[in-house]
């Protein structure tokens, strides 16, 4: 997952009573993650100054709108998460509490789990320009890509990477691009040959998403429970399942078609 790091509504915690967690325990930090909505990047715009696509060796086209990857945030590995934190985030739908060790692998240390996901977010860049590239039918060879996106981890941003390089690279002469001056957030890896998967977290990236302005919130279709259980309002959910699929999605939604929806 994209990592300024999840929530199945559902919660792992169900299967503890709140009240036994009172107690012997009551004193005693827990061995808990929470998490919240973290911040959105338009990967057709600047991360601190920097594009976060660049391409050279085609011609790309101007882009309209903004195509919002989501994150998602959580307390530090090390972090002491007590019972008030744990009943607190319980009522709360702007909050997750997870098991430490779904979250983060056990034994491993704070900086090597900041390591693992980043390396997890560069393989996901390679991925997601490998996808968008398959899908123009463009040889890497002759188009060089460089995606830069500071101090996010995890591979959940791979589906917006590819539709942004999609829309810099294509134009179908409406002028309007991909997003037809809308906002679109989303979530999903991505696979080469344009596959998308879940990521979890999916309930907290949409109430960051609204935040941020987003209409419209691409999910990958096996997260649609999740992504329903929390959907802000004015926020149109958009079920993906391949690259193709999100592409036709968001031109017909532009077109003032029909799209799967959740």
């Amino acid at each position: 997952m994209a990592i300024r790091f999840s929530r199945p509504r559902a919660l792992a915690l169900c299967a503890l009573p709140v009240l036994a967690l009172f107690g012997t325990a009551a004193f005693a930090p827990l061995p808990f993650t929470v998490a919240q909505p973290g911040t959105t990047a338009d990967v057709l715009g600047k991360d601190k100054g920097t594009p976060v696509i660049t391409i050279k060796g085609a011609p790309t086209h101007p882009t309209d709108g903004k195509l919002l990857m989501t994150t998602i945030l959580a307390t530090a590995p090390t972090a002491d998460i007590g019972v008030g934190d744990v009943v607190d985030s319980w009522f709360r739908t702007d909050r997750a509490v997870m098991p430490r060790d779904s979250v983060y692998p056990t034994g491993d240390s704070e900086k090597e789990i900041e390591q693992h996901n980043l390396q997890d977010m560069k393989e996901s860049q390679n991925v997601a320009v490998d996808a968008a590239l398959n899908y123009l039918d463009m040889k890497p060879g002759s188009v060089d890509v460089t995606l830069h996106l500071a101090d996010v981890g995890g591979p959940s941003a791979g589906l917006f990477f590819s539709l942004g390089i999609i829309d810099k690279l294509s134009d179908d002469g409406s002028g309007g691009g991909l997003t037809g001056g809308r906002t679109i957030a989303g979530t999903g890896t991505i696979e080469a040959d344009g596959t998308v998967g879940a990521v979890g977290g999916v309930s907290l990236k949409t109430q960051a998403a609204r935040r941020d302005g987003a209409t419209v919130f691409l999910v990958p279709k096996a997260e649609c429970k999740q992504a329903k259980a929390e959907r802000p309002e004015g926020l149109r959910l958009v079920a993906v399942t391949t690259l193709r699929s999100a592409v036709s999605s968001l031109r017909a939604l532009d077109q003032g078609g029909s799209v799967p929806g959740c």
